[in-house]
């Protein structure tokens, strides 16, 4: 019969990873919002955001300000400059758009929202008070005993840095149309437009990070330069692919029996470092483990003996055959693991540089295609006497 009050492995797994609140005592005047604070569980979502900003290498960062420590610093900061306009971006679709002279499109003036210095100067104001408020609220709980965050100020962390988010989106499509005219006047010819205007966009979201609207300049031109920036480090970046791949794959080039020819090279580079493993005994294996594999594989005798079967090697050792196989296979398992940290993963990498892929891929991704998706697995003892073969 189950146990039902028992959670299943998963919900432990969920409760682990969930983010605790501290069980501070709650103070009589605030006891009722505590108890509402408990009550109102967190999202997953909101659970790992809040994950995310409690973590001790991850402190917010902001542009400090004299104002921010000021009696009513929230009221006074918000309150100035009134509702300011947000801009309408559902004309920003420039991966879509006709860029020849003619039939380029253009934005509707009534859709343009063009801040003033006093307005830049406004939102960046909002925007670096709310990080601050993140901030100290990361100080004071890890501060705290428990380090762990009660109810209020899991609700109070989250709701200004979203609030901080929504005012750094609003200063990002307002100059979203900056973006698109730098990248349509840098064109390059060897960087793709939607590639440009990727870069232009993230290099703007960190310029609303690093602006400081306290020295008095035009967001504009710091956002210009840190644009122009990211155009130019990734025409730098293209630049240095082309000249260690000058010329683009041509199968017209390639035999027949490329991938065949390929797989035997490899199989026999692995097989001589397989062989190399043991014989100058790299992977720790014990005196035991290299009798076995040794008498197993005939790596002492070459190909003038054939290798011994589990019986026979356990009568040289003494144990039974059922125990020879158990040695054999954790002596495998430690020449693999330094076959793959040492010569495997360095092949591999060389390779897919070589091919142009991804040397960070996954080792399945990395194998020769030869071996196939729907290929069988065989026996690891196996893969090692067809390696010790082939050498």
């Amino acid at each position: 019969m189950v146990n039902m009050s028992t959670p299943s492995p998963l919900e432990q797994h969920r409760r682990k990873t969930r983010v605790q609140f501290s069980s501070a005592p709650v103070e009589a005047g605030t006891r009722g919002v505590a108890a509402r604070g408990v009550k109102r569980a967190l999202s997953k979502e909101d659970e790992k955001l809040l994950a995310t900003l409690l973590n001790p290498g991850n402190p917010q960062d902001y542009i400090d300000s004299p104002a921010f420590v000021e009696k009513n610093a929230e009221e006074a900061i918000y309150a100035l400059g009134g509702e300011i306009k947000k801009p309408d971006t559902s004309w920003y679709h420039p991966v879509m758009d006709d860029l020849s002279p003619g039939r380029s499109r253009t934005v509707k003036s009534s859709e343009q929202v063009i801040l003033t210095g006093a307005q830049e100067k406004i939102l960046f104001h909002q925007f670096n008070y709310a990080r601050f408020r993140v901030a100290r609220l990361q100080e004071s709980i890890w501060e705290s005993e428990s380090r762990k965050p009660t109810p209020e100020q899991a609700q109070e962390i989250l709701r200004w840095y979203r609030r901080s988010e929504m005012v750094r989106e609003q200063i990002a499509e307002t100059n979203l149309a900056l973006v698109l005219a730098m990248a349509k006047r840098t064109r390059m010819s060897e960087v793709d437009f939607a590639d440009l205007v990727s870069e232009g966009n993230m290099a703007l979201l960190r310029a609303v990070d690093k602006f400081d609207a306290g020295r008095g300049y035009k967001f504009s031109t710091y956002a210009c330069r840190a644009i122009l920036k990211a155009f130019s480090r990734q025409g730098m970046k293209l630049s240095k692919y082309r000249q260690r791949f000058p010329t683009d794959f041509d199968p017209k080039l390639e035999r027949s029996n490329y991938l065949e020819t390929k797989r035997a090279d490899f199989e026999r580079d692995a097989a001589e470092e397989v062989k190399r493993i043991v014989l100058e005994n790299r992977a720790d294996l014990t005196q035991v483990e290299r009798t076995v594999i040794e008498h197993r594989f005939g790596l002492e005798s070459g190909n003038e003996e054939k290798p011994m079967t589990l019986e026979q090697v356990g009568q040289i050792i003494g144990v039974t055959k059922e125990r020879v196989r158990q040695i054999q296979n954790k002596a495998m398992e430690k020449i693999r693991l330094e076959l793959e940290a040492k010569f495997l993963g360095t092949r591999q990498a060389e390779e897919a540089a070589a091919e142009g892929a991804d040397p960070n891929a996954p080792a399945a991704q990395a194998q020769p295609a030869a071996q196939g998706a729907g290929a069988q697995q065989r026996p690891p003892e196996e893969d090692f006497e067809q390696l010790v073969a082939l050498n």
